[in-house]
């Protein structure tokens, strides 16, 4: 009977904080919404600087990491990646605002950095791809690749499998801020 008393005691006060969190949180978020339907000028600027810029993923997840993070994971355990290699390739040649790389043929692509992935798909004289933005806010573009895993706005942890490439060509490009940087100091 002892212990279920000590375990209620030690579970109340990480309830309250949760709680406290959760009520704090819906206020901010009642108090903004009514704000923004009572003033145009305060929506205009909300429509401008959410729905139109970037979002900087990162930085939401650092916020996130270091108000709820300890909350959730309780264990504090850290997550050791698997596979932590950079790209091996056998050449490398300038491609469009990137660089193509000779690699095997289904070539399992690592992540080069942490980040949160911000488009999927097919992109126009590329084909295939996932874009990263990465926690430097370098935004990393991997091409030819099959991804089978991800889903947009998942985030990634630096040496994680993106996907296989579909035949021995790898296309990668670096971006920041909109203007394209020099691969070769990344890879």
């Amino acid at each position: 009977m002892n212990r279920r008393i000590e375990k209620r005691l030690v579970l109340k006060p990480k309830i309250k904080r949760f709680v406290k969190k959760l009520m704090l949180t819906t206020i901010v978020m009642l108090i903004g919404l009514i704000l923004t339907k009572n003033n145009p000028k305060l929506k205009e600027v909300l429509k401008e600087n959410i729905l139109e810029k970037s979002i900087n993923f990162n930085f939401n997840k650092k916020i996130y990491t270091k108000y709820l993070g300890k909350f959730l994971n309780q264990n504090n355990e850290k997550v050791k990646p698997v596979f932590s290699e950079k790209i091996t390739y056998q050449k490398q040649e300038q491609y469009l605002d990137g660089v193509e790389l000779t690699v095997e043929n289904n070539y399992q692509v690592p992540s080069l950095e942490s980040g949160v992935i911000i488009y999927l798909g097919d992109k126009e004289n590329y084909g295939k791809t996932i874009i990263v933005e990465q926690v430097d806010g370098i935004e990393t573009s991997y091409t030819n690749v099959d991804i089978k895993n991800y889903k947009l706005y998942d985030y990634i942890e630096k040496g994680d499998i993106l996907g296989t490439t579909i035949n021995d060509k790898l296309i990668v490009s670096f971006q920041k801020e909109g203007k394209y940087l020099d691969y070769q100091k990344y890879i």
